[in-house]
């Protein structure tokens, strides 16, 4: 009995350090990819720990607290799945229920019955092992961000790509710092004005949204063109060095990390292509409403190019 209540304890550490390791990997990669844009170390602090850890934080105290005392931590384990489901109401049943309130259910059950020892390898596994994987990912990505350019410079853009020359829209109504549908950025440019400042109360048709290949083309890294090619009938974009989330087209403190572009996807009418920082190309249906995707605006521009820094 001593010999199956140890397996059973060490079924649950096993448990624990994969799904806590599977949040760590995903919570590492995606704090640094959509998140950590405040200008504020400590709301970027906050937020990796309180959005982005917070299920491996959760799974790794909760193991934490029923190694310690039992009773208590199989009550906070079945408490902790109800407040899932009441508090993700509307999420998927495949994220919720299978990485969440199903595993903190069953953990409980097998914790309370098991008894992993020596418990100090237990400590030591669910402790470590999802902090290994949160340090290994986050150092260079840290390092990455860190060195993205940010020339402060939020007007009008002119960006020489291969073989396409664009102005791109300075901040206001032509590049909102707010989640768009495609319908509504595709509103916006036939309304923008001249300058792109203003929305007129008539069509001006002067801006529109990049097709694909325009802006799989445009995209830089490090002030450098990043050699993107688009390949549609294919959907995929090849670079010759993958862009990053930097001036002249993005803003490193924006939460937009997707562009819309005018093109409608080939394999459903009802989808476009989105464009994201690090050259990706996907799509999303047109009604989708996110506060990370957006838009910004182009226009040609003419030979000699006009100084729009005056």
């Amino acid at each position: 009995m001593e010999r199956k209540r140890r397996i059973l304890g060490w079924v649950g550490v096993s448990i624990t350090v994969a799904f806590s390791s599977i949040w760590a990997y995903w919570g590492a990669f995606e704090n640094f990819h959509e998140g950590w844009y405040s200008s504020s170390i400590w709301e970027n602090i906050l937020m990796f720990f309180f959005q982005y850890m917070i299920f491996t934080i959760i799974f790794v105290m909760l193991a934490l607290i029923i190694l310690k005392w039992k009773k208590i931590g199989l009550i906070v384990h079945l408490l902790a799945g109800v407040f899932c489901i009441w508090f993700f109401s509307e999420a998927s049943f495949s994220v919720v229920g299978l990485l969440i309130v199903i595993p903190f259910a069953v953990l409980g059950i097998i914790y309370y019955f098991g008894e992993p020892y020596p418990l100090k390898w237990a400590y030591r596994l669910i402790i470590f092992v999802p902090l290994l994987i949160v340090l290994t990912i986050s150092v260079p990505q840290g390092v990455k961000v860190a060195n993205r350019i940010n020339d402060g410079d939020f007007g009008i853009r002119i960006v020489e790509g291969n073989e396409v020359t664009l102005a791109w829209a300075p901040r206001g109504p032509g590049w909102p710092d707010r989640g768009v549908s495609w319908q509504e950025a595709q509103d916006i440019c036939k309304y923008l004005s001249e300058d792109g400042l203003s929305i007129m109360e008539t069509e001006q048709n002067i801006w529109h949204l990049p097709t694909t290949d325009e802006a799989v083309r445009s995209m830089m890294l490090h002030g450098e063109n990043a050699g993107g090619v688009w390949y549609a009938e294919k959907e995929e974009a090849v670079y010759e060095k993958t862009p990053d989330k930097e001036s002249p087209l993005w803003d490193v403190h924006s939460k937009i990390i997707y562009y819309w572009t005018a093109d409608t996807s080939i394999k459903d009418e009802k989808q476009a292509y989105i464009i994201v920082y690090n050259g990706g190309i996907y799509d999303k249906r047109k009604i989708d409403h996110y506060s990370y995707l957006s838009f910004r605006a182009v226009k040609d521009v003419p030979i000699p190019y006009p100084d729009y820094s005056e």
